[in-house]
């Protein structure tokens, strides 16, 4: 008998921790600060309870009540965010900011979490009105050029979509109203990055813009970014 899997399998989590990681997602994903009674209708607790994790998250920095006592994200959540793939975001920060401004797009570093695609870091071009891509988005990774870009990267897998075969053909991945309806989006993956891929898109209104260029742009890109982490 497996004991050691038994025991495993046994072992309870936290379940205040995890209330108190579910208040920073459900803040982190809303659009404006939320009220004590909106964040308990989320967990499907009672106020009291979500207000003794506010003290605590309050307490360290992490979440700020503004003077009509809804609650928001504080800047303590940045200082432990600096060490999460600090040497990526470091090698992709200026690469990001010269794509965005040639191409006149937001641009973007993606990473893979599970089944999900997440956006890492993000620039907006300087003297252009661009879609805005916030860091910490994430999607399906399954949807869209960035999550099929970071698929193509890895082994090819018999039940992977077409798209995903296409990328590693041509380059590139190219998506239209996956994510969100009536954007446009670009990806191209890093390379050389083995079982930790990433890759750098864009995300534009549809024009006619031209993908093969947009795409070697942020080919350019890519391989910069890869030089760096080599």
């Amino acid at each position: 008998m497996d004991t050691a899997g038994t025991n495993a399998k046994a072992v309870p989590h936290s379940q205040t921790l995890d209330r108190g990681i579910r208040v920073l997602e459900v803040l982190g994903d809303a659009d404006g600060p939320l009220s004590i009674a909106q964040l308990a209708g989320e967990l499907d607790v009672h106020r009291s309870i979500v207000y003794r994790i506010l003290r605590t998250l309050e307490s360290h920095r992490l979440v700020s009540r503004r003077g009509d006592g809804a609650c928001e994200l504080a800047p303590g959540l940045a200082t432990l965010a600096r060490g999460v793939s600090r040497d990526l975001r470091t090698a992709a920060l200026p690469e990001l900011t010269a794509a965005a401004n040639d191409l006149g797009m937001t641009c973007f570093l993606v990473v893979p979490d599970r089944d999900e695609c997440i956006t890492l870091v993000s620039v907006e071009p300087r003297h252009a009105v661009a879609v805005a891509q916030r860091p910490g988005s994430r999607h399906p990774i399954e949807q869209g050029a960035p999550g099929l870009a970071l698929l193509a990267a890895l082994p090819a897998k018999a039940s992977e979509r077409d798209e995903v075969g296409q990328c590693r053909e041509r380059g590139y991945a190219k998506s239209h109203s996956e994510v969100i309806r009536g954007l446009t989006s670009i990806a191209v993956p890093v390379p050389g990055q083995g079982e930790a891929p990433c890759a750098i898109a864009v995300v534009y209104v549809d024009t006619d813009e031209d993908a093969e260029q947009i795409s070697a742009r942020l080919n350019q890109a890519t391989k910069a970014v890869a030089a760096e982490l080599d």
